[in-house]
């Protein structure tokens, strides 16, 4: 498995700030990439077997990217979208990310947004397809698990996940189609790209994908995680779904489109203190519950890899403390300061 983890450059108010190129460049020895807006970074692991080791990588480059932003007098955060400042932010100085400026507009310059990757290593993209089946009905979970983004502009949202709400207004967003093959996969890729609704493959933005640059199948669904332990907590569970859906080897379960749509938005809402969904059922349920579900229907997969424990132990951490959205919300409300609460540590 590996992470992608979005990060987001801002002055001491919560404005954001276009050194990504200057805080990459500073950044030795850490997989450091540009994203769209000049105010991202985007740090990437190494391919890791455990989550004891991608843990220490992303110690290790979470720590060097934020050294980096305090040299080029701006700090990191860790949360999904800009607590404070305008929604416009200047685009990356890339032939690809300038001519996405111009097709899409306000679109690409309102996206300072950050997201986490995680990849898992699959056989091939037939594989892929049948195991995006298998996950769709759990992404709405691992946005509740994993939203951060409750604060935007120096206004609560009233969502725990802005982010996921704004990712959405891409033309290829959300939850991917059903897909019977890989061959199936591709016309609904070859459409989208003869129709110019995307610009090209790395285009394709649902939540789960085949990567288009490593032989894995990436989910993209949650905000950047406000902590490490969150970030190999969503690893954990991605990786331990992808296990049980190839252990089932089948095309996999078939929800309503519609079902699929109303988790999202519970999702993207209320986060984990709030109503949930079972999707399988069309059962609506506290987030909580539906945590629990999720843990069973992959305990034999976190028993193979020894994490049914710490998978238990974080989730209910995460329940009673707060996952990154809570402790927004509840910083802003008692006018505490949101930047210093999401700010990543050297």
């Amino acid at each position: 498995m590996g992470v992608e983890e979005e990060l987001l450059l801002v002055s001491a108010s919560g404005r954001p700030l276009p050194r990504s190129k200057a805080v990459a460049a500073d950044a030795v020895g850490v997989d450091v990439e540009l994203e769209l807006t000049r105010a991202q970074v985007e740090i990437n692991s190494p391919v890791c077997e455990s989550a004891e080791e991608l843990r220490g990588h992303l110690v290790k480059m979470r720590s060097a990217v934020a050294r980096a932003a305090a040299e080029e007098g701006c700090l990191l955060l860790a949360i999904g979208a800009p607590p404070s400042g305008t929604a416009v932010q200047q685009v990356t100085r890339k032939p690809r990310y300038e001519e996405m400026a111009m097709r899409y507009g306000l679109l690409a310059r309102e996206q300072a947004v950050c997201g986490c990757h995680v990849h898992i290593d699959v056989q091939d993209k037939e594989a892929a397809a049948r195991v995006s089946n298998h996950l769709r009905p759990w992404m709405p979970a691992l946005l509740a698990l994993t939203a951060n983004s409750a604060i935007y502009l120096d206004t609560d949202t009233g969502f725990s996940s802005w982010r996921s709400i704004m990712w959405s207004r891409w033309p290829c967003s959300g939850p991917p189609p059903y897909f019977e093959s890989a061959d199936h996969y591709d016309a609904f890729v070859g459409m989208l790209l003869g129709s110019g609704s995307i610009m090209d493959e790395r285009m394709v933005y649902w939540d789960i994908r085949p990567s288009t640059h490593l032989p894995t199948i990436e989910v993209r669904v949650s905000d950047v995680p406000l902590t490490i332990d969150e970030t190999v907590l969503l690893a954990t569970l991605v990786r331990a779904l992808v296990m049980t859906a190839t252990e089932d080897g089948g095309l996999g379960p078939k929800p309503d489109t519609e079902v699929l749509r109303a988790a999202y938005w519970l999702a993207a809402r209320d986060g984990l203190p709030g109503i949930g969904m079972n999707v399988l059922t069309a059962e609506p349920m506290p987030a909580t519950q539906v945590m629990d579900l999720l843990q069973q229907h992959v305990r034999p997969a976190l028993q193979e890899l020894g994490e049914v424990d710490r998978v238990k132990e974080t989730i209910e951490r995460l329940i009673s403390e707060g996952n990154g959205a809570v402790k927004q919300r509840r910083a802003f409300r008692e006018g505490a300061d949101v930047i210093a609460l999401t700010e990543v540590k050297p």
